[in-house]
Formats: C-alpha cells, sequence, structure tokens
C-alpha cells in the first residue's frame, strides 16, 4: 500500500492502470486502524490487478472535501479515474474484494 497526497492524486489514482481502492483514514480514526490488517491482507490478493492506495483525511482536507467524505473511514474504487463503487464504514476483506472485482 502506498500513500498519496493532493499532488500526486492524478498519477496515484485516477491515472493508474490498475482498479484502485483509494482508504480515506486518519489516524486518531479507530475504526481506520482497525482496518489495516484486513487491508494488509486483501492488498496480497489483489496485487496483482489493483492497487490499494492511502489517502490521510486529517492531512489532505481540501482532497477529502473534494471528494465528498463526510465519513472514516471510506473506501472508493477507481477504475480508469472514474468512482465506480464505494463503501462507508469498517468492513470485510470479502465485501470489499467484491467491490473490487465488480469493477475488473
Amino acid at each position: 500500500m502506498r500513500s498519496t497526497v493532493k499532488d500526486t492524486f492524478k498519477s496515484d489514482v485516477l491515472e493508474s492502470k490498475k482498479v484502485v481502492l483509494l482508504d480515506v483514514w486518519a489516524p486518531w480514526c479507530a475504526p481506520c486502524r482497525g482496518m489495516e490488517p484486513v487491508l494488509e491482507s486483501l492488498q496480497e490478493d489483489i496485487k496483482d490487478w489493483a492497487e490499494i492506495v492511502k489517502l490521510d483525511a486529517s492531512v489532505e482536507m481540501d482532497q477529502v472535501q473534494e471528494l465528498g467524505v463526510s465519513a472514516l473511514p471510506t473506501f472508493l474504487v477507481y477504475k480508469n479515474g472514474q468512482i465506480v463503487n464505494s463503501t462507508i464504514g469498517a468492513t470485510s476483506k470479502v465485501n470489499l474484494l467484491n467491490l473490487m472485482t465488480s469493477a475488473k
């Protein structure tokens, strides 16, 4: 997993050739921290066709506002620069995988 900031968001997420799961999170968010092991496990399963990119909402507040994110964690699935799926709140690996697989 890698992190993105406003200056690299376009190249990291919008221009990616892979499906991207954008994890909008913050260090003070307990459910966000609880998702870390889930995301690490998921990354292994998807590494050939997708990637996980993290956006720290406590640092990139303007970018979060532009995305319309109002709750953490928020997961946005991108394909070809467009949001194709999303979910809000802590969730299961299976749910995230299903959201991403449907975007393949």
